[in-house]
């Protein structure tokens, strides 16, 4: 049995030996480190298979310029053909994917999708009219511009694709449908699904590494490469929600650790939160104003609790964290930004609290003491035995000595009027 077992093992590794595999990367949302990796690791086991093929599926809107050139230099260097597909319909190759079609050496589109806007997202705001004088730009703007128009325009010139167009995209952010792409020599082909896909690409011949290699493809294997642990990981703390649930929950454990010091789990969990917040951050771009507004927002609205503000300060640091947290990441810079139901949420939490925090703060300032010498003025009290010119009376459950002016007997009622070191000054109570 055993050696029935191992023939076919040897038969089926033989037939998958001599079958050629494509190993397939999904690529959904913003470029950023996190994707950067996980096409890295992906192209590493993709060589230490021997496949015949990389295919990238890619939806994005764009990302990182960072993220997006090293994942370019991992294309261009590749010793396998790389193919770049936009898929599924309704998906998009925007700003840094235009990119990564140019410098793939197929670059494949599905129908009902685009691709284009290819202008340096950071400089958009200060980017004038097509119609205004060039001049008019800034020297930063200029330069990001003309560097990206010239490594679109080299990544066309390497695989023979429309420069032209890719100048356009860059300079004027012009978009195409795949359609009009495939017809202004922009994309190699156009297939409605994977499968479609390879049986096209089969016995095609590709420039790969400065040599022409015939792709065989119609019944590959297709192998998903899926990220480890590590890249998902990096993927959830360089999300710009995620860095930035993670800077509050640090905001907030250090708050509560220094108010209660010694409760020790508020404090673990902000700290380490704290540390995670500081890794993402140091790897998205973030604007300080952001994070300078949400830090004086909770510290006015800390403030408001201990000072009589009046609410202004309350209201003010709702704002301030507000805006403070819409300025912290750029939308177009990383493709995405923190969602706005979330900092939303966020901003009537902290309110939420602030209010409640006053409130108890009030109530605990108009109750009534109790302990000390204004608690026991006023209290009743019961004698419950009489000593040489001293009374035993039992007041809150408690034994005291006592004096009275008039005279008292066991078990009357007496109203506690002074506190003299332990001993206590009644008064009979008139019936």
């Amino acid at each position: 049995m055993k050696r029935l077992l191992f023939l076919l093992f040897l038969i089926t590794f033989e037939l998958l030996a001599n079958t050629p595999t494509v190993m397939k990367f999904e690529i959904k949302g913003p470029i950023g480190p996190a994707t950067s990796t996980y096409l890295k690791e992906g192209m590493a086991a993709a060589r230490s298979f021997d496949v015949q093929m990389i295919l990238v599926e890619l939806d994005t809107p764009g990302g990182l310029s960072t993220s997006m050139r090293e994942m370019i230099q991992e294309i261009v260097n590749s010793s396998i053909a790389v193919a770049t597909y936009v898929y599924p319909k309704g998906s998009r190759a925007a700003s840094a994917g235009t990119y990564l079609l140019y410098a793939s050496h197929i670059a494949a589109m599905a129908p009902g999708t685009n691709l284009g806007a290819a202008t340096p997202i950071s400089i958009m705001p200060g980017q004038v009219s097509s119609d205004s004088n060039t001049s008019a730009k800034s020297t930063v703007e200029k330069k990001a511009i003309n560097d990206a128009m010239a490594y679109i325009k080299s990544l066309a010139q390497l695989n023979d694709r429309n420069a032209s167009w890719a100048l356009d995209a860059v300079k004027e952010a012009k978009s195409l449908s795949a359609e009009d792409a495939l017809n202004a020599g922009i994309i190699d082909l156009m297939a409605y699904n994977i499968e479609e896909l390879l049986k096209k690409l089969d016995g095609r011949v590709v420039k790969v590494s400065e040599e022409h290699i015939t792709l065989n493809t119609h019944e590959a294997t297709i192998i998903n490469y899926e990220p480890n642990y590590k890249t998902r990981f990096l993927s959830v703390i360089t999300n710009p929600n995620m860095a930035y649930i993670f800077l509050l929950i640090a905001i907030y454990g250090i708050f509560f650790e220094l108010m209660n010091p010694g409760s020790i789990f508020p404090g673990v969990v902000g700290a380490i939160s704290g540390v995670t917040a500081l890794y993402a951050l140091n790897i998205l771009p973030f604007n300080y104003a952001g994070l300078i507004l949400i830090i004086i927002g909770i510290s006015f609205i800390i403030t408001e609790v201990f000072v009589a503000g009046f609410g202004i300060l309350g209201i003010g640091g709702a704002i301030s964290f507000a805006l403070g947290s819409v300025l912290l990441f750029d939308a177009q810079t990383l493709g995405s930004s923190v969602s706005k139901p979330l900092i939303a949420s966020f901003t009537f939490a902290t309110l939420a609290f602030f209010i409640l925090v006053i409130r108890l703060f009030i109530s605990s300032k108009s109750a009534k003491v109790v302990s000390g010498l204004e608690e026991m003025l006023g209290s009743i009290a019961e004698v419950t035995e009489i000593g040489n010119n001293i009374y035993h009376v039992r007041c809150h459950g408690e034994a005291w000595k006592a004096k009275s002016k008039e005279k008292l007997s066991v078990g009357q009622k007496v109203e506690v009027i002074n506190l003299s070191g332990l001993t206590l000054e009644v008064k009979p109570i008139k019936e």
